[in-house]
């Protein structure tokens, strides 16, 4: 059984944004011009491509997945060995955007996330986030127990 746990907007939440107006306008604009086919794949590119993660359980397996239009999946698959370690920590992401006025727009996401360590505590992949510490640590302890590998 393999889970998919989407984790970020490569371009945040603002390039998403403009992303989704520039392939919208594209859209209207491919009715009068073919120009406006670049305005889509633009637009689509910046707005719909994300980050996630695959947790494949059978196989014990993980993948760090960039999203390219948010339907073509990149990346390798890293086997889970006994001396990896998982542990939760708090992330504070900050975006921030400026304005033609020059003010800034900042926009700050804190949430929890469940990150997979190796043997020497570098961290190698973020595995899910959750805006709950508490509903983290039940998956914690789930994929502690199923793949073998100590809590940190």
């Amino acid at each position: 059984m393999i889970q998919n746990n989407k984790l970020d907007k490569s371009f945040g939440p603002i390039g998403a944004i403009a992303g989704i107006t520039l392939f919208l306008v594209g859209i209207i604009l491919l009715l009068f011009s073919l120009s406006g086919l670049f305005l889509i794949l633009l637009g689509a590119f910046v707005g719909f491509t994300s980050t996630s993660t695959m947790i494949d359980m059978d196989k014990k397996r993980v993948r760090l997945s960039n999203d390219l239009f948010g339907i073509i999946k990149t990346g390798r698959w890293i086997n889970i060995e006994p001396t990896m370690k998982i542990g939760i920590e708090q992330s504070n992401r900050t975006w921030r955007a400026y304005s033609r006025g020059s003010q800034s727009v900042d926009i700050t996401n804190k949430d929890f996330r469940l990150i997979l360590y190796d043997e020497n505590n570098k961290q190698i992949v973020q595995l899910k986030k959750d805006k709950s510490f508490d509903s983290l640590k039940v998956k914690l302890e789930l994929l502690s127990k199923h793949f073998g590998i100590r809590m940190i």
